[in-house]
């Protein structure tokens, strides 16, 4: 079958090797144009890019999809499917309606939970203890078209979104191929959203990266773990930003006059800083600017924190 393929980020991968050894012909791979990144702002190839230049796939990237100037193009490339995997763009109902069979996407929720541009990143902030993937038929509303399958797994309370959007990534390539086989054969019964179970995951910012030590210890916690790889929780001391990449949560309880943000002793591998409604975080794996990770404890003990009188601070507005 001839597949046109859209996507952009490391997430979209596997679903694209998948498409490449199962088979089918992929005539074309639709991602973002190039992008500056790092400190030397050079242009970066997405991901994707990159794995269609190893399979030696014919490559586009327009810098808006809508454009009427596509629309010959994607007809010419005459695709039984579109497969869009993140690809970061509303896509027009001519392009979808130019797939001889279908249109489909893979998205990193079950839906209709989680619609939108972030769905791992907001199953992690919001602490939930599953998660999964859909595959759907596209239609031009964002992340509403009928639902083709549905794969739901359990998520660890320590799991990173970098870790889950893996681990959903693999899963949501397999679920592909299966979705793909079963629409050329018939045997998938689509199925309808139920509109009044939506609920959204709307892009992430830098502004949600500082931490405000006054919210319990649990959601500091889903803070750092959702904000793992990018933009990174972070705190400050004597005005120095502290990026925080692990943390852990303890039974320990912190105490009932103590000032949220304050460093409390050591563990084995981290340190122990009170939260609000007395409880009490274990942060495991740091950062300061220009300098590589180290442990909690590692800094605590280089930085010669006091107990009760060491404060990281000020408050986030996340």
């Amino acid at each position: 079958m001839r597949v046109v393929f859209l996507g952009t980020p490391e997430f979209a991968v596997p679903s694209l090797q998948i498409l490449i050894d199962s088979g089918h012909q992929v005539v074309a791979v639709v991602t973002q144009p190039d992008r500056p990144s790092g400190r030397g702002h050079h242009l970066q190839a997405p991901p994707i890019k990159v794995c269609a230049e190893n399979h030696g796939l014919p490559i586009y990237q327009p810098e808006k999809i809508r454009l009427e100037e596509n629309r010959e193009i994607f007809g010419e490339m005459a695709a039984d499917f579109i497969v869009v995997v993140a690809y970061g763009q509303i896509l027009p109902g001519w392009l979808l309606q130019s797939a001889r069979v279908a249109a489909v996407n893979v998205h990193g929720s079950i839906l209709p939970k989680y619609r939108g541009a972030a769905p791992v990143v907001w199953t992690i902030l919001n602490g939930d203890c599953s998660s999964g993937v859909t595959t759907m038929l596209m239609v031009e509303k964002l992340d509403a078209g009928p639902i083709l399958l549905s794969r739901e797994v359990s998520v660890n309370q320590d799991i990173t979104s970098g870790e889950l959007a893996c681990q959903l990534a693999s899963l949501g390539a397999a679920l592909l191929a299966e979705t793909l086989d079963r629409l050329k054969g018939g045997s998938i019964q689509p199925l309808t959203q139920d509109e009044r179970q939506v609920t959204w995951a709307p892009r992430i910012t830098k502004e949600m990266a500082q931490i405000s030590w006054e919210r319990s210890a649990r959601e500091v916690h889903n803070q750092i773990r959702g904000l793992n790889p990018w933009p990174t929780a972070y705190t400050e001391r004597h005005s120095q930003r502290l990026h925080i990449w692990r943390s852990g949560l303890t039974e320990t309880a912190g105490g009932a006059d103590t000032k949220p943000g304050t460093f409390l002793g050591f563990t084995e591998t981290g340190m122990l800083i009170q939260c609000g409604g007395s409880t009490v975080l274990e942060v495991l794996e740091v950062q300061t600017q220009g300098k590589k990770r180290i442990s909690g404890r590692a800094f605590a003990n280089g930085a010669r924190l006091s107990a009760l009188q060491a404060v990281f601070g000020p408050a986030g507005s996340f």
